[in-house]
């Protein structure tokens, strides 16, 4: 599909899949501001609030983001947008929580893999290309916190793979983790390209794009809006803030000698209780806010009523876990930011969309 304002100096260009949303849109910006020239794909380019910040981009750095329509399941769909490129950022995917899936396959596991499996043909067709980076999660590690109690010492490391999501049972992880083996498998049949993982934990921070579909945007909108101000659950997650999620994509490219798959996620896991307090540190009135941590005995009772199953309750409830994120502090070079400042910066961007519309 024909691209737009393709940049004139020659140099080779960088290909993000994905570019209009959470991750993409950030990991677009940040290579613009570091000079390089983007290719970056879209559904479509006629959706205006989706594309609005990239068009924004496009005039503040004048001939060198090209945009290509590109859907996942079509065969082909990459070539254009791939040509010329050495490094594609295989960004799109979507990102739902567990109770707003209703059919895992054509929701979750289509656009994964069969999106990943189109990249990888448009890579093995395009002789320009030398790495691949790869978007995963640290889901493809393992499918849910109960796993990582029998890892060693408790300890989630990049030496494990999820064995136990499947379509039906936590799609989206399942659906991820059949991506970045195909991924893999894909590196292994070749010599001419490498591939890097990078698998974040829950995605943070502010949103460049008013339309967003990701999960992670919609779970702390929840919080946001009240839904548990009678008292936080005892869900933990390993967060990442967005920004330190781009620059982890953009080391990982240029880095010679990363490899393999990185956790990009803060070493202690944040609960709903302590965003909650993050959050009334600078918004005390806010009685939307949680002030206590919620029982488990109600969470397992009303769970139901908001699309947890017992077995998801049973198997996250109150589990927290360190993560080893080593290897992205030693080979990528990532600082984590303070979860004090994503929680805050992802609220007031929340408000800010808010208000503007």
């Amino acid at each position: 599909m024909r691209g737009e304002g393709v940049g004139s100096d020659g140099s080779a260009a960088v290909l993000v899949t994905g570019g209009s949303g959470f991750v993409g849109s950030h990991l677009v910006h940040r290579l613009l501001e570091r000079g390089h020239s983007v290719h970056a794909t879209v559904r479509s380019t006629a959706a205006t609030a989706k594309v609005r910040p990239l068009r924004e981009m496009q005039d503040a750095h004048p001939g060198r983001l090209s945009l290509f329509e590109a859907d996942l399941l079509t065969e082909g769909a990459f070539d254009e947008a791939m040509t010329g490129c050495r490094t594609v950022f295989h960004v799109a995917s979507p990102f739902r929580m567990p109770e707003k899936i209703k059919d895992g396959r054509r929701e979750m596991v289509d656009p994964a893999l069969l999106g990943t499996r189109n990249v990888l043909a448009a890579v093995e067709r395009t002789p320009t290309m030398e790495r691949l980076v790869l978007t995963s999660t640290v889901g493809t590690i393992f499918g849910d916190y109960a796993d990582v109690l029998k890892m060693d010492d408790g300890v989630l490391s990049e030496r494990y793979f999820n064995t136990t999501s499947t379509v039906e049972n936590n799609p989206y992880h399942y659906a991820k983790t059949v991506a970045e083996r195909a991924a893999r498998d894909a590196e292994a049949a070749q010599g001419r390209w490498r591939l890097v993982s990078v698998n974040p934990g829950l995605i943070l921070g502010p949103s460049l794009t008013p339309a967003s579909e990701s999960g992670s945007l919609f779970l702390l909108q929840e919080l946001f809006k009240g839904y548990f101000f009678y008292g936080a659950p005892d869900f933990s997650f390993t967060t990442a803030d967005v920004r330190d999620v781009a620059d982890a994509h953009i080391a990982a490219a240029q880095n010679p000698d990363a490899e393999g798959r990185y956790i990009v996620a803060a070493e202690t896991m944040t609960s709903f209780h302590e965003m909650s307090r993050i959050l009334r540190t600078r918004h005390p009135r806010d009685l939307r806010l949680p002030r206590t941590a919620l029982p488990h005995w109600p969470v397992r009772i009303l769970g139901p009523a908001f699309g947890l199953t017992q077995d998801y309750i049973r198997r996250h409830l109150g589990i927290r876990f360190r993560v080893d994120n080593s290897r992205s502090v030693n080979e990528l070079g990532v600082t984590y930011r303070p979860i004090e400042q994503t929680v805050l910066d992802h609220y007031e961007a929340w408000r800010h969309r808010r208000t503007a519309k």
